[in-house]
């Protein structure tokens, strides 16, 4: 690879320890609130990640716990909305955290000149707030599922990044935790560092240029310094 044009970071999971702590915890939170009996430990909620969206996730749960397709459809997007609210509430009150490395590395790109951008499939309303929190104004492309209904493993997020942005695909990688997110990476063409966490250990990353325990791998980190 010739220098590094840009690169672009999936969130979940990613740049963020979100998913046990921060969306299951909401989840079943706004189950609670609606007086729903459904709950989701964290082993379950591991095996759902499987499905991207969160709506999507939440209506093929209540298909699969008896519910017709048009009723968990509306109740998905119903408890989806209140979820969303609640997550917003606990990245206020700094549940949401980064991954150990990701303000090393984003250090390490800025001093490099290489821009960073974000391609995800959670939606603008809690992402946003996130990222300003969490790393404040350094990413300059956010493309998120509300823009690009198409979620991973399909490509579109990505694509849209690269058409917002305009870099060379060979030049620039995409940073993904998970199977699906490698998947839409590498059939966007990108290159791929995979960097998985205690969810996404036992995925499938072979498509992916490089696998990495973390962000604070120090493989991981020697890749991107020679790459800058």
């Amino acid at each position: 690879m010739n220098r590094l044009a840009a690169v672009v970071f999936d969130v979940d999971g990613t740049l963020v320890d979100s998913e046990r702590d921060g969306h299951r915890v909401a989840f079943n939170a706004a189950f609670e609130e609606a007086g729903l009996p459904d709950h989701w430990d964290i082993t379950t909620y591991g095996r759902l990640l499987r499905i991207t969206g969160g709506a999507r996730r939440l209506a093929v749960w209540f298909e699969q716990t008896g519910r017709s397709s048009e009723d968990a459809r509306r109740l998905a997007e119903r408890l989806h909305a209140r979820k969303t609210a609640i997550m917003r509430d606990l990245i206020e009150d700094g549940q949401v955290r980064a991954r150990p490395g990701v303000h090393r590395l984003l250090d390490e790109l800025e001093a490099g000149g290489v821009p960073v951008h974000v391609a995800t499939t959670g939606t603008r309303a809690w992402v946003e707030p996130l990222l300003d929190r969490v790393f404040g104004p350094r990413f300059q492309i956010v493309v998120t599922g509300t823009e690009v209904p198409d979620l991973k493993p399909s490509p579109a997020a990505y694509d849209e990044v690269l058409r917002q942005a305009g870099c060379p695909v060979e030049q620039t990688v995409a940073v993904e935790d998970s199977q699906n997110g490698v998947r839409a990476a590498v059939a966007a063409g990108l290159p791929c560092v995979a960097a998985y966490n205690d969810y996404t250990r036992d995925d499938d990353l072979s498509e992916a240029a490089l696998v990495a325990h973390g962000l604070d791998d120090p493989i991981l980190m020697a890749w991107f310094q020679r790459q800058i």
